[in-house]
């Protein structure tokens, strides 16, 4: 079976590639944790936030927006010091801000997911690109979405950030043309 040539051989990622990435999501927890991972990712590879990504939801409340908002510095303290999560201070401390920032968009948004599917008129876009290189790290789309949620109080979410959880919550699906999960055309 073929798959996009970023897939290795590690059945995570396997798994993610075939299940998740370019399946379109709408659960706002769901949603919320994509955000605070594809976050963490800056720098990194994604196999190690997939590694590391039953770590996240033990220490977040499996990302409950209302319990991350909650929590106090001498918590995120605490989780700075724990080797199953990247141990950055301002990745740690972005999981509050952006949740206390989701609180505050669902104050006049009905949903994060009506938020985030509205950018794209509630239906993923399906590209067509033949090889990997040929997909884009970010587009005026990602740039856009990035302005509003950082105007918003938002972290972490730059235009290439944006586009990649674009790609791993279905908005967008990038599965190359040769992949076993490429769009129907």
């Amino acid at each position: 079976m073929k798959r996009c040539t970023w897939v290795t051989d590690d059945p995570l990622y396997i798994n993610y590639h075939d299940t998740e990435w370019g399946v379109p999501a709408h659960d706002d927890r769901h949603l919320f944790e994509m955000l605070i991972l594809e976050g963490a990712q800056a720098g990194l590879s994604w196999i190690t936030i997939l590694k590391k990504r039953a770590h996240y939801k033990k220490l977040f409340y499996d990302f409950n927006v209302q319990k991350v908002a909650k929590m106090t510095d001498a918590q995120l303290d605490k989780i700075l010091l724990d080797p199953g999560i990247i141990r950055n201070r301002l990745k740690i401390y972005g999981t509050r801000k952006n949740a206390l920032a989701t609180l505050e968009l669902l104050k006049t948004e009905t949903s994060l997911n009506d938020y985030l599917w509205n950018w794209v008129n509630h239906q993923p876009i399906l590209n067509h690109f033949k090889d990997f290189s040929d997909i884009p790290t970010q587009t005026p789309l990602s740039e856009a979405i990035s302005k509003d949620l950082k105007k918003r109080g938002f972290t972490f979410v730059g235009p290439t950030i944006i586009y990649a959880y674009m790609q791993a919550v279905g908005m967008v699906n990038d599965h190359t043309a040769n992949c076993c999960c490429a769009p129907i055309r």
